[in-house]
């Protein structure tokens, strides 16, 4: 029997919200994270770090990986109401939080050219920025819908900058990708991932090779 026999009901976005996600692809939610609660996310972050032999798959060099799928502030930030109407509006359909995982680029690492997360896939991402974040320590840039030609063009991209607290949320097509840690100043970051219900058997057939731990039985409807 499913534990979530029923939809959990997602408000909507604020209309000039709305509005702004719709015509550019994302949308960043300053000091969306409670301020209560970011310690204990960034110790959830630094607990989950472990070695390499702790992921199925190897992970990219440059970075620093987190296991915090299954701690309750994280899980509880997943589910702040301004994330899920965000996803909501984007996808338009019920959905479910198919994964999330702890990322920091090291001090000269993290940079990543220009790419679409499973282009085609319709989906969701959301960086919640666990530290104060920019062009120095590796911030994401993107290239807003508006402008997107296909072709990833980074004379286009937009760097984005805040505090922690901050979500960014986009459509996993847009081309975006975390700059170089040029500064060493520690970035981490929380990265979730949003898909329609259509989705929902091929990433269970990959929780594994994914090290998703956390239940996904959770539906969130518009």
């Amino acid at each position: 029997m499913s534990r979530h026999p029923l939809p959990t009901r997602v408000a909507p976005l604020q209309v000039e919200q709305a509005a702004a996600l719709d015509h550019d692809g994302y949308l960043l939610l300053r000091g969306a994270v409670p301020a209560a609660w970011r310690d204990a996310l960034r110790a959830a972050f630094d607990a989950g770090v472990g070695s390499g032999e702790q992921w199925t798959a190897p992970r990219g060099a440059g970075w620093r990986h987190a296991l915090v799928d299954l701690d309750p502030s994280v899980q509880r930030t997943c589910r702040l109401p301004p994330l899920l109407a965000a996803a909501a509006q984007m996808l338009g359909a019920p959905f479910f939080l198919a994964q999330v995982e702890g990322r920091e680029p090291l001090k000269d690492g993290g940079h990543q050219a220009l790419h679409r997360d499973g282009a085609g896939m319709t989906a969701v991402a959301a960086l919640v920025f666990l530290d104060a974040y920019g062009p120095d320590n590796g911030a994401t840039r993107l290239v807003p819908r508006a402008l997107d030609r296909g072709e990833p063009d980074e004379s286009l991209a937009l760097v984005t900058a805040g505090e922690a607290g901050d979500i960014l949320v986009f459509d996993a097509d847009l081309p975006h990708g975390a700059g170089r840690n040029r500064s060493g100043a520690r970035r981490r970051s929380l990265l979730l991932s949003f898909m329609p219900l259509a989705h929902r058997a091929a990433m269970e057939a990959s929780r594994a090779i994914r090290n998703v731990r956390m239940d996904t039985g959770e539906v969130f409807a518009p």
